[in-house]
């Protein structure tokens, strides 16, 4: 009887296996038809989370001449730019990216982020209070699971944190302010889809 069970589960364990990958197959063949640019666009993500940001801007870009509206990949081409600390650059991303969807909340924050590190603190807080007006999720930040798989062990400050204190810092005299904080600042992460 217990050989008879171990052949039985064993035979679900390889039908298992077998569907598994054949929908992983599946679903990749299909996305690459469905959506053009997709698997550009993933092996970006895979460059930019590695630290490879020539790649990632190289597969953005991949991606964005595949679907010119895929507003992911003309954000990842501005997260990219930033990373490489082209700003100018980066900006005009940024700026054409939220020209295909204006209300891209991640991409709000990001572009405030950029614009923070440009020391364009009053529009960086305008940026980070209209992201969350339109998603006030971003306030959480990053999700404890991504955190463990990318091991970031210091809970990264969150668009929230970061407005909170602009506006601390911006009601001060100007003599008293301290807006760039570069141990902190370093941390702050940019949204990704």
């Amino acid at each position: 009887m217990p050989e008879r069970r171990y052949r039985v589960l064993s035979w679900i364990a390889i039908a298992m296996a077998v569907v598994t990958v054949g929908w992983m197959l599946a679903e990749y063949l299909d996305v690459a038809g469905q959506y053009p640019g997709r698997i550009a666009y993933r092996e970006g993500n895979r460059a930019f989370l590695d630290g490879r940001y020539e790649e990632a801007l190289e597969k953005y870009r991949d991606a964005l001449a595949l679907d010119e509206q895929n507003v992911y990949a003309a954000e990842g081409v501005a997260r990219s730019l930033q990373r490489l600390r082209r700003h100018d650059a980066a900006l005009a991303a940024f700026d054409a990216a939220l020209a295909i969807e204006p209300e891209f909340a991640a991409g709000i924050a990001n572009r405030g982020i950029l614009l923070d590190t440009m020391g364009r603190h009053e529009d960086a807080l305008k940026a980070y209070q209209s992201a969350l007006v339109l998603d006030p999720d971003l306030s959480d930040g990053m999700h404890w699971i991504d955190r463990l798989l990318y091991n970031v062990q210091v809970r990264p400050p969150t668009v929230e944190d970061r407005m909170r204190y602009l506006e601390e810092q911006l009601a001060l005299p100007e003599h008293r302010r301290v807006l760039v904080r570069p141990m902190e600042d370093l941390l702050q992460r940019p949204y990704e889809r």
